[in-house]
């Protein structure tokens, strides 16, 4: 069984494929989220993954380039921190306090970082006309994981209202489609 850190590597490596894949001028192009852009894709990750993991480890958020001035260096800074946490096995073991009650921190990016890589990473593809494949097996691993979850998702306002796709849509599509995207 692949753990969160092997996870968080093959997630992020398709992430940062699709960064470093964004044509000259399209960083501000509209991305799937409403009011967002490519650009604001990654500054989302870029502010509140490491702003979460670090600190809840007793660790201080480094100081990360401009997502502004350079996305791709942004990103790249903010992956290789949390990369570090995650492959110290006393710091991704060590427990950390959460909303969802007491939890290892690998826990922690595994149930609150690894979707939004997965998701993010079409959004940012949809965003600057790359490959939108995302991975199959995570995609349905993680829509078994929250349809369950459908009315308290909706309510935190993170997720978009459910968009209908065909039943015999692949599960990517279909998560896709729960957090409120058009596949």
């Amino acid at each position: 069984m692949a753990t969160t850190a092997d996870r968080w590597r093959r997630l992020a490596d398709d992430l940062t494929r699709r960064v470093d894949g964004v044509p000259p001028g399209r960083w501000d192009d509209p991305a799937p989220c409403e009011g967002w852009v490519a650009r604001d894709v990654v500054r989302h990750l870029v502010e509140w993954m490491p702003a979460l993991y670090l600190p809840a480890v007793d660790l201080p958020v480094p100081d990360l380039p401009s997502v502004d001035e350079d996305p791709a260096a942004a990103w790249r800074a903010a992956d290789a921190a949390i990369r570090a946490l995650l492959a110290d096995p006393d710091l991704a073991r060590r427990p950390t306090s959460t909303r969802a009650g007491e939890m290892p921190l690998e826990d922690l990016v595994a149930m609150t970082g690894l979707m939004d890589l997965l998701v993010h990473t079409w959004d940012l593809a949809r965003a600057t006309g790359q490959d939108e494949t995302i991975d199959a097996d995570e995609a349905s691993a993680f829509l078994a994981g929250i349809e369950p979850w459908d009315a308290a998702l909706r309510s935190s306002g993170y997720y978009g209202p459910r968009v209908t796709v065909p039943d015999d849509a692949d599960d990517r599509a279909k998560l896709l489609a729960f957090t409120g995207r058009r596949p």
